[in-house]
């Protein structure tokens, strides 16, 4: 399976809408299962680097298939996997990458937004994956 043009561009559309709602400007990247681009938006106003970071926040979440602040607790010194970050050409471990599944649990990618501050950067990400569930 994989997730289509349509629904990443959805997902895409209900992140914005939230950071619009909020006040913010982002950058909302949906990558595929793979790890690979499947839609990227930077509104108006968001900052040039929240480009990549809002791509290894989804990246992240898509090759460990899990949120990147879970990946933050298994990280941090003393956990199971600190200095996991320094691996694959760079990781985020603090929140808002979110990986897309299926009802049955399979990955079909990951959506990341960077350009707000940790929360709020969190509560667009989590609208879009409202979308992404509806």
């Amino acid at each position: 399976m994989y997730i289509r043009s349509d629904i990443a561009e959805a997902v895409i559309e209900a992140a914005e809408a939230k950071a619009a709602d909020i006040g913010i400007a982002v950058t909302v990247v949906v990558l595929d299962g793979a790890g690979n681009l499947k839609a990227l938006s930077r509104m108006g106003g968001a900052w040039l680097g929240s480009i990549d970071v809002a791509m290894k926040k989804a990246k992240t979440s898509a090759l460990f298939e899990m949120e990147t602040q879970n990946v933050g607790e298994i990280s941090k010194p003393g956990a199971q996997a600190h200095g996991i970050e320094l691996t694959n050409d760079g990781l985020v471990t603090f929140a808002d990458g979110i990986p897309l599944k299926t009802v049955g649990g399979e990955l079909l990618g990951a959506i990341g937004v960077s350009g707000g501050q940790v929360a709020q950067d969190h509560d667009v990400a989590r609208a879009g994956l409202a979308a992404f569930g509806d």
